[in-house]
């Protein structure tokens, strides 16, 4: 029976209201696949056809499955867990006019006016002085506990996106009874004296539920699409991977909606670090490890835009991916796309004999495009490498949407790259 990855994705998505708890549910799957943890801090102790992750920051999570042998090179697959919006600043309660807000600040770039009037809650990290230590602890709202409200049109009948304001429009609504609300709230879900609480990275997190929809249910829509919907697609298909002659790397990197320069994002030194490591613990030398690198790909996995029937004109003349058309290659001439003519038909090749639909998109030429982590993290480790992603509408929005059947595009893409040699290039 085909795996419904959309249930899969689903189910994964609810679990993860944001970046942390997205890791820990990576993490949970993964010990029940029978994989080892490893620590940064400690010495690594690798075998042949060993099954292993590491975590840093508590939101970014490299995995990795080793061949019998000594590996001739790295088969990588990037993704990230963050997605845009919105961070609660210290000390943020805000009491005025007899109702208590929160005060926040923007996380990457969000589509401002799809926060409104939609149920959200707060999700992310504290760290809790016990005393003895100081502890991380992950927090979620399970519940429908904020809201921003929009002002009704009547009273500002010419308001554009780029004129909301975050600090004086984008401030959630949490209660109107007690000014003492979020210090208790957030006391009491730890179950610790608010005062122990020494440090903090919420956000604001959407709580629409995962839906499937349309005449035929092929559309698929959920919060936090971009980029949780590559991260998962391609983590599937690496646990139901067997590497043969390469070291299958699974990444999910952290902090790319605001520029991967971080302790944990893909401009780190995680990714080469881990590399090397894996590299020493089979007994392979810096000779060794450069060669390896030299014969490694890198899939830079985040979604790509899809062709929105009402704006046609925003889009290429030609390269226009459409949902449910399969996995998107990408283009770019400045290079914030990795793909070049080399990869590309690499890329195009491999998917061709493993029977996965891809398609292509470029920018229009006069409309500039984003961003994404490939040619962040090949700064640290340079391998050949393509951009790829799946079609989707409403990119940073609150609530987006994509094909319902790319998910599965993605994880057949995955589990054969992780598990085959690619067209060699003479």
């Amino acid at each position: 029976m085909e795996r419904d990855m959309i249930r899969e994705l689903s189910e994964f998505l609810t679990e993860s209201p944001g970046c942390y708890h997205a890791v820990t549910a990576l993490r949970r799957r993964l010990d029940a696949a029978g994989f080892t943890e490893l620590k940064e801090s400690e010495r690594w102790t690798l075998a042949p056809d060993g099954k292993y992750y590491v975590i840093r920051g508590g939101s970014s999570i490299l995995s990795f499955k080793l061949p019998a042998d000594k590996p001739e090179g790295f088969h990588i697959i990037a993704s990230h867990s963050d997605s845009p919006s919105f961070k609660l600043k210290p000390d943020p309660a805000l009491w005025s006019e007899g109702t208590l807000r929160l005060n926040v600040e923007g996380y990457g770039g969000m589509i401002r006016r799809s926060w409104f009037d939609r149920p959200l809650s707060i999700a992310g990290r504290v760290t809790v002085d016990e005393g003895d230590a100081l502890r991380e602890k992950l927090v979620y709202f399970d519940r429908d506990l904020l809201l921003i409200p929009s002002l009704a049109i009547h009273l500002d009948r010419d308001k554009k996106e780029g004129t909301i304001s975050i600090q004086s429009e984008l401030l959630p609504l949490l209660g109107a009874t007690d000014e003492k609300a979020w210090q208790r709230l957030l006391g009491g879900e730890l179950g610790v004296e608010p005062e122990k609480i020494l440090g903090a990275d919420l956000f604001l997190t959407c709580r629409e539920a995962p839906t499937v929809w349309g005449a035929d249910r092929e559309f698929f829509s959920a919060p936090r699409l971009d980029d949780l919907a590559c991260a998962y697609g391609s983590f599937a298909g690496f646990l139901d991977a067997s590497p043969e002659r390469h070291v299958a790397l699974h990444c999910v990197f952290d902090n790319e909606e605001v520029g991967s320069r971080s302790y944990q994002g893909a401009e780190s030194t995680f990714l080469d670090k881990t590399a090397r490591r894996i590299c020493r613990g089979l007994g392979m030398d810096d000779e060794a490890f450069d060669a390896a690198v030299a014969n490694s790909f890198l899939l830079s996995a985040d979604n790509a835009h899809a062709l929105h029937p009402n704006y046609v004109g925003k889009y290429d003349a030609v390269n226009r991916p459409k949902m449910n058309a399969g996995v998107v290659l990408k283009h770019q001439a400045g290079q914030k796309y990795t793909t070049d003519g080399v990869s590309e038909a690499v890329f195009k090749k491999f998917c061709k004999l493993n029977g996965v639909p891809y398609q292509e998109y470029a920018n229009h030429s006069d409309v500039p495009g984003g961003s994404t982590l490939g040619n962040i993290s090949n700064t640290q480790l340079s391998v050949r490498a393509v951009d790829i992603g799946l079609a989707q509408l409403a990119m940073h929005s609150a609530y987006e949407t994509m094909g319902a059947a790319d998910e599965g595009h993605l994880a057949r893409l995955a589990q054969a790259f992780y598990s085959k040699p690619l067209p060699a290039v003479e």
